[in-house]
């Protein structure tokens, strides 16, 4: 018997979940060595994170918005149990995004737009495959609609809640860290103030516009397609205002920006051809292999930088290994 009603694929091999979970630990323990060696504030980032991620999905499947398959490390009680390793990607996806938009200069909100853009360029792929393999499910009413329905099987409102979670956290951290560093530097114990800050009052962003905001705007019409594209527009006309007015940055890109990014698509985009599940929809296909392609030209654009400049932008990998 599956595991989900209206999925029709098998169960993951039984190396799939165990792969894909101990990953995620390997990341989240390469950004913690690199945070430590040179990014000290970003320990308390990169913690912040995984916090607000495991906050959020717990809010998310008390809720009954969606539920879980089992993992070896679950936080709560089933069925209101979430994988930690699902707040742990949080916090690498989070913190990883900021290393990169902080290479290139952006100001405020531009860099936390980009920071929004990267996560959901992982996200519209991670979700399509991880709900194949029976990694979470949503409860469609109608189990005929659950891998046609919205992105492809995945309800819009899932991503407008990333695009939510990614901006504020991001866009508030960079904040409290300008209000704090106009008094005194933000050293490591005032950069765990600043992250758990930023997480309450993202917490408050997304419970409040769930809850208050977002069933208002759908009895005015505009339903979770229309937001999301409403945000997708305005954080992408963010970025390209504040690419306008970036800066030279003496930060340099970490390798550890390109390889944690790079594992999330390369493993999930493997199992999406590697299971089969490419063959059920042609315009699902294109819009995976698009993404990976958007992902891997965004990711890569640094080097053309520095291919076009005398100033190094990036040092090699191997030093920022």
């Amino acid at each position: 018997m599956l595991p989900f009603p209206g999925i029709p694929y098998g169960l993951a091999p039984s190396w799939c979940f165990p792969l894909a979970e101990g990953s995620v630990f390997v990341l989240f323990a390469l950004c913690l060595v690199y945070a430590f060696k040179r990014d000290r504030n970003g320990i308390a980032y990169l913690f912040g994170g995984l916090v607000f991620g495991v906050l959020l999905e717990y809010f998310e499947v008390t809720s009954d918005s969606y539920v879980y398959g089992h993992f070896q490390v679950m936080v709560g009680r089933a069925p209101h149990d979430v994988p930690l390793w699902i707040g742990v990607a949080w916090g690498i996806i989070m913190y990883t995004a900021r290393l990169f938009s902080d290479s290139l200069g952006l100001p405020l909100f531009a860099a936390a737009a980009l920071d929004t853009l990267l996560a959901l360029n992982i996200d519209t792929s991670m979700d399509v495959v991880a709900y194949r393999l029976h990694m979470w499910h949503w409860p469609w009413n109608n189990t005929h609609l659950a891998l046609t329905s919205q992105w492809f099987g995945i309800p819009y409102g899932n991503f407008v809640g990333w695009t939510t979670v990614v901006f504020c956290y991001s866009g508030f951290t960079r904040l409290f860290e300008k209000w704090m560093s106009r008094r005194m530097p933000v050293g490591f114990g005032k950069a765990g103030i600043v992250a758990a800050l930023a997480v309450l009052a993202s917490l408050a962003v997304l419970m409040s516009t769930e809850m208050a905001l977002f069933p208002v705007l759908l009895k005015l019409g505009i339903t979770s397609g229309i937001r999301l594209l409403m945000i997708v527009a305005a954080l992408a006309a963010l970025f390209v205002i504040g690419w306008r007015r970036r800066q030279a940055s003496s930060f340099l890109l970490p390798g550890i920006a390109l390889w944690a990014p790079a594992w999330f698509h390369a493993f999930f985009v493997a199992c999406f051809f590697g299971f089969g599940f490419y063959r059920e929809n042609p315009w699902m296909t294109a819009a995976a292999v698009i993404n990976l392609l958007l992902g891997i030209a965004t990711h890569l654009y640094p080097y053309r930088m520095q291919a076009g400049s005398d100033v190094p932008l990036l040092p090699s990998l191997q030093q920022n290994g």
